[in-house]
């Protein structure tokens, strides 16, 4: 949530499913004009959402990456929501839960869903194996790049043939027709050796536009030596072939995809209203036919006046469902949506010229497509350029949700008390633990599942017992991940000692709210720290948990080592190489997160790290005799490593075009930007024997980066380290060997860094 509104009970949950043109609206909106109480969340496949009128440019090769896609991270931050990263494959509407993979349901008050859609294949025999579908993006681009590839390293003919004449197809086999030739045209190679076809079950291409834009395409298309084959219906598609229904056969080397949109099936499935084709039925409200508590927008949506499936209008209906979310949850009338009858369309040509269509009347020219550009860029600059938030004053809460259920929930909220009248309630609290799992062990005697106080250990004989403790404020807005995260942090403690996890302490706290609110952040949050334990082959055993003004979390750890078989941080010789498993970067990513500055993908990249356990690195340093080992946690390389040659007695040098770096690190730290915890870090320079010079070196900051759930900073021996390394890598590691241990050269230990 907000800054603002971290101290507002939450009275009522809104879920956004996926992140379609009208969602983006409606975050955008709920970020200059939150809802006091109303909690946000966006459940979404992709962290970098397309936008569809700007797709023909990337394929053609007019735009980036980043130019025509919203990174949806940086605007669900701006918006005070929260982002689960996660595909939706079910709901249930009896029980208001959102179900997705590999997480735990989440549950809603009002429900918005806004995925878009997907080329309809029509159950064809090989198309979904043998074709490429425009949709999903993503999946699409990564496909793209292997044709361009294909393409230009092949020799004599390669025919290429799309599915699909409306507007998308035809932008489609434009876009793709103009990179490839200009890719060949730079290799000196000859463009023409590239055939495309367009193939369509309809008598014309473009059969919703008027016929004028039809006989400009047609132009286009003659001029450009593209084959258009009308009333072509496909009955099967081989991976190098097209069959149509009519027994004609057409040979290909490549197929794209691009017809009739579909849906997914789970809005059916669930028992929301649909249409024949699966699409959720709404009204003039764009609120579910059957439920009023859910609302559609977008493709996915079937309006009672059936429009075209095209982003136009899922951008023009954000404003309305934005509207109309905020007066669902604060019990006022609904605002309808009236769909325009004609809408512009400029359809580009895959060079910068375009089309223009709307109702019966067409134009072209090269000036249209920089009007679209202009349009399209400056739409875009909405959601990947936001101005900086300034705190307000919140009003009481009561104002912002009106209706007469939330304000009597808002009434039964007291005052928060102090000591363990801060607690999370024994009934909340014995749910949570009845939802969990159990696990045992046999040196756990007393756990979580026995009324007494605390648990009982015990360490086998030959064992020794090693224990640790981390806790910190969430840094990240999904309470399952931020719960994974925390117990690998407390785990690396253990992993670093060559210990085996035995069982945890979990602590949380958990902002005040109502009921259901505290008891759902604690079993997201147990279950992801249960998840992280039970790959450790630990026990939680226990805990406490109570009410703060902010969500924070963390374990008290138990393991056991072979007696005399610790790993140590003493113990590095000269001569050792020095080995780091993980890339580093995770605190200056995190602070540019919250700054809105970094990419989502940057962001993502750096929470998969932070859930990447370290068990296996540990077998596989123990395996290679590593001669002292540490975690790489908040104090940074500079800091641990400093640790380990004041304990061991020697000096180190470091070399910092070998340090494994997370992508956008570096582009972070050169935007400035640190965590609150570097300059405390940075005091630790004086162990650098060459500061000066090394200071200048563009990674030099991520020597203090303080690191979250980081890798294992190792020393072993130099005749191993190549050995070493390639187990890492192989077990799915970014580690490298960063530099070396040498002989002490004065009274207290030093790094040269190079």
């Amino acid at each position: 949530m907000l800054k603002n509104q971290e101290s507002v009970p939450v009275v009522k949950d809104l879920v956004l499913v996926g992140g379609g043109h009208a969602h983006v609206g409606v975050l955008r909106r709920l970020a200059m004009k939150p809802v006091p109480g109303l909690r946000v969340t966006l459940l979404a496949r992709d962290i970098h959402t397309p936008y569809s009128g700007m797709l023909p440019g990337l394929i053609a090769g007019h735009y980036d990456y980043d130019q025509t896609h919203i990174d949806l991270r940086p605007l669900c931050g701006f918006a005070g929501a929260r982002l689960y990263h996660a595909e939706v494959n079910r709901l249930d509407l009896e029980n208001r839960l959102v179900h997705a993979d590999g997480r735990p349901p989440v549950s809603y008050d009002l429900l918005s869903i806004n995925t878009g859609s997907r080329p309809s294949s029509l159950g064809i025999e090989g198309a979904d194996q043998h074709a490429i579908a425009v949709k999903p993006i993503d999946h699409f681009l990564q496909r793209w790049e292997t044709v361009i590839e294909r393409v230009l390293a092949s020799r004599g003919a390669f025919r290429l043939a799309v599915v699909g004449s409306g507007a998308g197809g035809v932008e489609l086999l434009l876009s793709v027709q103009y990179r490839l030739q200009s890719a060949l045209r730079e290799r000196g190679d000859d463009p023409s050796r590239v055939s495309f076809s367009l193939f369509t079950r309809d008598p014309v291409i473009l059969m919703t536009h008027a016929a004028g834009v039809r006989q400009r395409f047609e132009q286009v298309f003659a001029k450009r030596e593209v084959q258009i084959y009308p009333g072509a219906e496909v009955a099967r598609v081989s991976p190098d072939a097209l069959l149509l229904k009519d027994g004609r056969e057409f040979p290909a080397d490549a197929i794209m995809w691009a017809t009739h949109a579909s849906t997914p099936r789970w809005p059916a499935a669930a028992g929301l209203e649909t249409d024949e084709q699966g699409f959720i039925c709404v009204d003039e409200h764009l609120q579910s036919v059957s439920h009023a508590n859910v609302f559609a927008a977008g493709d996915v949506a079937s309006m009672p006046m059936p429009r075209p499936k095209s982003g136009v209008f899922a951008v023009r209906q954000g404003p309305v469902l934005s509207e109309n979310l905020r007066r669902a949850a604060t019990g006022q009338p609904l605002k309808a949506y009236k769909p325009q009858k004609n809408f512009l369309g400029l359809i580009s040509t895959g060079d910068k010229y375009a089309i223009a269509s709307r109702g019966n009347w067409s134009m072209a020219g090269g000036w249209l497509w920089t009007v679209k550009d202009w349009i399209d860029t400056r739409f875009m600059r909405m959601f990947n350029e936001l101005p900086e938030m300034v705190d307000q004053q919140i009003p009481e809460v009561a104002a912002g949700i009106a209706d007469d259920k939330a304000l009597e929930a808002l009434s039964r909220i007291p005052m928060r008390c102090g000591g363990c009248g801060a607690k999370v309630g024994a009934s909340i609290l014995s749910r949570v633990l009845q939802r969990l799992p159990t696990r045992h062990r046999a040196d756990v005697l007393l756990g979580r599942e026995s009324p007494d106080d605390a648990a009982m250990l015990a360490v086998p004989e030959g064992k020794t017992l090693v224990q640790s403790v981390d806790f910190f404020r969430a840094f990240i807005d999904d309470n399952y991940i931020f719960g994974q995260i925390a117990a690998n942090h407390a785990l690396g403690d253990l992993y670093a000692m060559g210990a085996e996890p035995q069982s945890a302490l979990a602590m949380a706290m958990v902002p005040y709210g109502r009921e259901s609110v505290v008891e759902e952040a604690l079993f997201e949050l147990l279950s992801g720290a249960q998840l992280a334990l039970d790959e450790s082959g630990a026990v939680l055993a226990g805990g406490h948990s109570g009410e703060g003004a902010e969500l924070a979390f963390g374990l008290t750890v138990n393991g056991l080592v072979e007696t005399g078989q610790a790993l140590k941080k003493s113990g590095l010789q000269p001569g050792d190489a020095l080995i780091l498993t993980k890339p580093l970067g995770t605190g200056t990513l995190m602070a540019a997160n919250m700054r809105y500055r970094a990419k989502g993908r940057w962001v993502d990249g750096a929470v998969q790290g932070m859930l990447q356990s370290n068990r296996a690195a540990t077998e596989i340093i123990k395996r290679h005799g590593a001669s002292a080992c540490t975690d790489v946690t908040g104090f940074g390389v500079a800091g641990h490593l400093f640790e380990m040659l004041q304990a061991s007695q020697v000096d180190a040098r470091l070399h910092l075009k070998d340090f494994p770096v997370l992508d956008g690190a570096q582009e972070s730290i050169a935007m400035g930007i640190v965590s609150s915890l570097q300059p405390e870090n940075l005091r630790l320079r004086r162990a650098i024997t060459n500061h000066e010079q090394a200071s200048k070196y563009p990674g030099y900051p991520l020597l203090f980066d303080p690191q979250t759930a980081g890798g294992l900073l190792l020393g072993v021996r130099a005749s191993t380290a190549k050995d070493c390394l390639n187990d890492l890598c192989q077990a799915g590691y970014k580690a490298a060997n960063i530099g070396e241990v040498l002989p002490p050269q004065q009274t207290s230990p030093g790094i040269e860094v190079r």
